[in-house]
């Protein structure tokens, strides 16, 4: 028999937070022993995880009793970096509550401070000790793997409260570093605006975090989306803004003149020290091949987390873009990958990256500070609520233009058979447009 969380949570809305948007309806419709919260803020200079287990953690760990009721989970841990001292106090002594768990067996993993932590597969390693196959996931293994939004998410949930606001922070050039919780759809340019404002004018504005968020091209047209984690603010020549926007095809004739095959792409690679068949440098060797060729197939295994880009190359290539273009040519599985698992490489606790000396590298220390929570913000006069803000098929709109909508209101379906997820209005107000990318919604003498 389904547990009610998994209909309470595509009732909802609720998708992956981390950035991935998976439908978490069809994550948790599963039996795993283990339910292992991603708390560990993975990407630099982003937060909103950290502040969501100070502020919300009762409603945290309700939601992780309930996945673990959900899966028939024996144990459930809350994976979190150990330098966060607060958030682990805070933590400890809520699982120390049996009230609060509900006796079930709960614990705090505290993780060293190494890029990138949050990736789910070296999460439930570290965590379990246990190995996600190459192109798998973590429920193979035994282990549903969730972000703490998305389980403060399905906590509320179960409240009837659907997924309508998202907790950010805006880091880098903004007069004030914040980090705050706005309806789902705000525009990134009234965001800014609680930050101070943007302090030089040739700022780029990065969705996510400096390694995998990807450059906002106008900044004045988007809108913050359920994944959105973060807001970063760099100058139009920074490095970072830099290796986002160079033209593919360039990038494609610079690596084949410069790639030296020193291999320390694959030798500092996440996934290719737990075993799996990446080999970054073999890659960049073979972009000759057709796209098919064994070797390139094995694109499809990279997170693009972008260690080998921004840590490893000595040569400044990016073997993260170039699998990013590969995986969108091919047409097979990441689990359809040639090659034997090699097995947990044995030097990969010496390979790890700390994230101070990447913040250093990065040339980021200097925005590397303790955001300020904004309580109450100036709420939004119109928002826009993008239909494909998750894995699968875009949402389909059941409102129409002069509608009113409250929030909280269904606005958008989950198509007919098709894995996607419901939107709502994030604030109550009239719908002012519908067409193929999202519903806007402005509110009662709201400005657009």
């Amino acid at each position: 028999m389904t547990h009610p969380l998994v209909e309470k949570t595509r009732a909802a809305g609720v998708v992956g937070a981390g950035g991935a948007g998976f439908p978490t309806h069809v994550k948790i419709d599963a039996k795993a022993d283990t339910v292992l919260i991603n708390g560990a803020s993975c990407e630099p200079l982003l937060c909103s995880d950290i502040h969501l287990m100070e502020t919300r953690s009762d409603d945290i760990i309700k939601g992780l009793g309930l996945v673990m009721d959900a899966v028939g989970a024996e144990k459930g841990m809350i994976g979190i970096k150990a330098k966060h001292q607060n958030a682990v106090a805070i933590l400890e002594q809520k699982v120390a509550d049996a009230g609060l768990t509900g006796g079930r067996n709960i614990s705090v993993f505290k993780m060293k401070d190494f890029y990138p932590g949050g990736d789910e597969h070296v999460l439930v390693n570290e965590a379990t000790g246990r190995i996600v196959p190459q192109g798998g996931i973590p429920l193979e293994v035994g282990v549903v793997v969730s972000n703490s939004e998305s389980v403060f998410n399905m906590s509320q949930a179960m409240e009837d409260k659907p997924v309508t606001h998202r907790t950010l922070n805006v880091a880098g050039e903004v007069m004030k570093p914040i980090v705050v919780r706005v309806p789902v759809g705000t525009p990134v340019s009234h965001v800014l605006k609680l930050a101070g404002g943007v302090r030089r004018p040739d700022g780029k504005v990065i969705d996510g975090g400096p390694m995998m968020g990807r450059v906002l091209d106008d900044p004045e047209k988007a809108f913050v989306t359920k994944t959105t984690s973060g807001l970063i603010v760099l100058p139009a020549e920074h490095n970072v803004i830099r290796g986002k926007v160079t033209d593919i095809n360039q990038l494609m004739r610079v690596t084949r003149l410069a790639c030296c095959q020193c291999s320390l792409c694959t030798d500092l690679c996440p996934r290719f020290q737990l075993g799996h068949n990446l080999h970054p440098h073999l890659i960049m060797r073979s972009l000759a091949l057709p796209v098919d060729h064994p070797i390139k197939q094995q694109a499809l295994l990279c997170s693009e987390c972008g260690i080998c880009e921004k840590w490893a190359c000595p040569m400044q290539i990016s073997p993260r873009e170039v699998n990013r273009a590969i995986k969108q040519q091919l047409k097979i599985r990441p689990k359809d990958v040639g090659g034997e698992d090699l097995g947990r490489h044995p030097y990969t606790d010496y390979r790890r990256v700390p994230v101070k000396r990447l913040l250093g590298k990065l040339d980021l220390l200097a925005y590397d500070v303790h955001p300020e929570p904004v309580i109450d913000p100036a709420q939004p006069g119109v928002v826009g609520l993008y239909l494909r803000q998750h894995i699968g098929a875009p949402s389909t709109p059941v409102v129409s233009v002069g509608d009113a909508v409250a929030c909280g209101q269904v606005v958008a379906e989950i198509p007919e058979k098709a894995l996607g997820a419901r939107i709502h209005a994030s604030i109550s107000g009239k719908v002012i447009a519908v067409d193929s990318e999202k519903i806007l919604v402005k509110k009662e003498n709201g400005n657009v």
